[in-house]
């Protein structure tokens, strides 16, 4: 069993938020604003805010692709963590930000669904950490399958946000929250707080 993270320090992570991750998934102009209003609350409540950045042969680093997608840039202080498997903590740096930081509690947003959002929240899970999805910023493409058939990004995400909700960790907890309604100092105050005035 993981060691369950100690006190009440929440981070924001954002994962794989670039311009080649972003131009093909679904409703990504309405997810970009969320993940946008995520990011401003977070700063506003004091939260730190970690940048996950992705790179591997269809995403070179430096590459336009690999920028940061209009709208969406780290400010000065918050760190980035640079990553090349769909798990954001694999080969990478980020549990020592987030040991850094004192995380206890990851609020995650970001690209794509059903890969490195899916492979970041158990990570995060498997690691000690209560974990809040924010469940209108992450998306994903539709998937292809070779036998013709077809599921759809909406799809995908519902199903993401039903089973965060659901799932279960002894020590740990699993939720989703809107963009509109998350609420950092609620998080941090209480574990069963998630939300601005959904009490």
């Amino acid at each position: 069993m993981a060691t369950v993270r100690q006190g009440s320090q929440v981070v924001l992570v954002l994962v794989d938020v670039q311009v080649g991750v972003m131009a093909e998934t679904w409703d990504a102009e309405r997810i970009i604003r969320n993940v946008a209003r995520t990011v401003e609350q977070a700063r506003a409540d004091g939260v730190p805010v970690v940048w996950v950045q992705h790179s591997d042969d269809e995403l070179p680093y430096g590459s336009t692709q690999w920028q940061w997608t209009p709208g969406l840039a780290p400010a000065e202080d918050e760190p980035i963590v640079q990553k090349r498997h769909n798990s954001s903590f694999e080969e990478t740096h980020l549990d020592n930000e987030l040991a850094r930081l004192g995380a206890t509690h990851i609020v995650l947003a970001g690209a794509a669904t059903n890969w490195c959002i899916r492979a970041t929240a158990y990570g995060a899970l498997e690691r000690g950490y209560d974990l809040t999805l924010v469940e209108d910023a992450h998306t994903t493409e539709t998937v292809e399958l070779e036998v013709g058939r077809t599921i759809e990004a909406s799809a995908v995400i519902d199903d993401l946000n039903t089973v965060m909700r659901w799932v279960s960790y002894p020590g740990r907890t699993s939720r989703t929250a809107s963009s509109k309604h998350i609420d950092f100092t609620a998080l941090a105050a209480s574990p069963g707080g998630v939300a601005r005035g959904d009490a």
